[in-house]
């Protein structure tokens, strides 16, 4: 064991094979039953290709368990397969490509009022969320604790709803917010006169929004007339993303909504405004735009390329 590194049970094997062989059983490997054959090149094929359509039974997706019986391997044998080739068939990717034959001229202008807002005015991005649910749950839960996460139960009492009319400054990052119950044009209305009163009247005002109904009404149209320091920017279709007050919809959800329980509309309206107050009061900052909008249009572009050739219908890719 010394003079060789060995362990002691290798030791006692070499000893037994010499005791059974000679000086001519230490001269080489003692044979070995075969091992599990290599998957074939054709085999491997056939798992990727398989993976790459859609299964024949009644599932969206092909799971490990399922494409082993179908091929006849194992399934960490598929899985390792997979892994070779990045195959995923469990993930999706969610994606929207804007069919607005106007979406460079409305990204660009959008871009425009984050990245040099006109002076002397304010620039405000606007979105409604709407449907927030008061929700109460069936059973108080456990507090958190060491050993142990918060708890709430998975079902829930409905006591209402409320939609919140939000505005972000891009400059300062403040939000402006009130809650309403509906989201018509005449709600969107009183929300501008509400900003109309607020913001200085030396001001010239840029808003970001997108084109819902409500926005394009015939009496917010009339509104604008009657106050002409107003400028809608509307975003491209199916572009949410491009509305900076998206961010603080998300964060109000995450951070406020998702784990909240409201015994009432009151209640809910009450919490979302304490939020937006803390907000403007600690974590206000100016928005800043990052992505650049040729990589956007470029992106955009090779999305309706794909789709061209995969034979579906793109759109115009202009």
């Amino acid at each position: 064991m010394a003079a060789t590194g060995k362990s002691k049970t290798t030791v006692w094997r070499w000893q037994d094979r010499f005791a059974e062989a000679g000086s001519a059983g230490l001269l080489r490997d003692k044979t070995r039953p075969p091992g599990k054959a290599p998957i074939s090149a054709g085999k491997t094929a056939e798992v990727v290709r398989l993976t790459q359509a859609p299964p024949p039974h009644e599932a969206t997706y092909w799971t490990a368990r399922a494409m082993a019986e179908a091929v006849g391997l194992g399934v960490t044998t598929v899985q390792r397969i997979w892994a070779a080739h990045g195959l995923s068939p469990h993930r999706w990717r969610v994606f929207k490509l804007s069919k607005d034959p106007a979406f460079v001229e409305k990204l660009n202008d959008i871009v425009g009022l984050y990245v040099a807002p006109p002076a002397h005015a304010v620039v405000l991005s606007f979105d409604e969320k709407s449907q927030i649910q008061a929700l109460d749950r069936t059973q108080p839960g456990l507090p958190l604790k060491k050993g142990r996460c918060a708890t709430m139960t998975h079902d829930y009492k409905r006591h209402g709803t409320t939609t919140l009319f939000a505005a972000l400054n891009v400059l300062t990052g403040e939000v402006f917010g009130r809650n309403m119950q509906r989201h018509r044009h005449q709600e969107f209305i009183r929300f501008l006169n509400a900003l109309e009163r607020d913001i200085p009247a030396a001001k010239i005002i840029h808003v970001g929004l997108d084109n819902y109904a409500a926005h394009t009404h015939e009496k917010v149209r009339a509104w604008l007339a009657r106050n002409p320091r107003w400028t809608f920017h509307f975003t491209p279709t199916s572009s949410s993303w491009l509305n900076a007050v998206e961010g603080f919809f998300a964060k109000l959800t995450r951070r406020r909504l998702k784990h909240g329980v409201f015994c009432s509309v009151i209640e809910l309206q009450a919490a979302i405004n304490r939020f937006i107050a803390e907000h403007n009061e600690i974590e206000a900052k100016p928005f800043v735009w990052r992505a650049d909008p040729d990589a956007i249009i470029a992106s955009r572009n090779r999305g309706f390329q794909v789709l061209n050739r995969a034979g579906f219908a793109g759109g115009s890719n202009s």
